[in-house]
């Protein structure tokens, strides 16, 4: 697929505006292992950057709440984010111009390295848990409404409307969503209260890139929420090692029992992807609520 002329034309206006000099974008190269949007490597009289495209009309304001999230964790200053150029709308295809990350091979190190990071990124806060504003996570809204409570929070913005979803969907059997109600009256007791962290929202392994200059998250779906669920969501899928969550201890020791808590947060990723995929992933939903109610 070639990229929309007048995304490019966009694009090197932009680059013009911030730059100070004519910036032409000499080629476009489709890069795959992208699900949700189409993703070019932009190479231009300025140096190469990373262009996210999708149709506008299929995801409204994704691209501005990605760009708002990056901006929102970059001011932790870790771990690192990639710069946020631009974003907008062309010809019905919305973009998001970034700068371009060069990879290396993910080691112990870099492990560690996003432990410290994200301790350090947690320790911002604010009095609620939510955002001032809803974002996505993956294909699916995520509802940010300000909470002073985390279980509140928990219950109402994140498990609740994926239980009803994969209801209205069947891709839930009646018998979990029995044991979700029984759940969520048992979260006070099974949640320890801290203040609410700036989360990354969505850190999964693929999402953690290694570089010369360290570790760069993308992709975020970001929120104050409790820390763990990042924690957590960092050891579902694999690829993230042991000395992550050393050094995640080391900065910023998690709460006592912490270990038996990291499938309950989980079920929020969870319930993202059943409603997403379904497939094995309602089995899996099911096994962690038996372990909890």
């Amino acid at each position: 697929m070639d990229l929309n002329a007048e995304v490019i034309t966009n694009v090197e206006a932009e680059l013009k505006a911030q730059l100070g000099n004519a910036v032409q974008v000499r080629d476009a190269k489709s890069l795959s292992g992208v699900s949700i949007n189409d993703a070019w490597a932009l190479e231009t009289s300025a140096g190469r950057f990373f262009l996210k495209t999708n149709a506008a009309d299929r995801h409204p304001s994704r691209f501005v709440a990605e760009a708002a999230d990056l901006a929102l964790l970059a001011n932790a200053k870790e771990p690192r984010t990639p710069k946020v150029i631009a974003t907008g709308e062309a010809d019905g295809t919305a973009w998001l111009l970034l700068e371009f990350i060069t990879t290396k091979a993910w080691t112990a190190e870099a492990d560690a390295a996003l432990g410290r990071g994200l301790a350090k990124q947690h320790r911002h806060s604010q009095p609620l848990y939510g955002l001032d504003r809803n974002n996505w996570i993956g294909l699916l809204p995520q509802d940010n409404t300000p909470t002073a409570d985390w279980t509140t929070f928990f219950m109402q913005h994140r498990l609740a409307p994926l239980v009803r979803m994969a209801r209205d969907h069947q891709r839930i059997n009646d018998g979990d969503v029995l044991r979700f109600e029984r759940l969520y009256a048992a979260l006070p007791d099974l949640l320890p209260q801290e203040k609410p962290a700036l989360l990354h929202g969505d850190l999964w392994h693929g999402n953690a890139l290694n570089t010369a200059d360290g570790v760069v998250v993308v992709d975020p779906a970001a929120y104050y929420g409790h820390r763990e669920m990042d924690v957590a969501m960092a050891g579902l899928f694999g690829g993230i090692g042991p000395d992550f969550l050393v050094a995640y201890n080391n900065e910023w020791p998690l709460e006592p029992g912490w270990e038996g808590r990291m499938d309950l947060c989980r079920l929020y990723p969870l319930l993202v992807h059943l409603n997403l995929f379904g497939g094995g992933y309602s089995e899996k939903v099911s096994e962690v609520l038996r372990r909890y109610v």
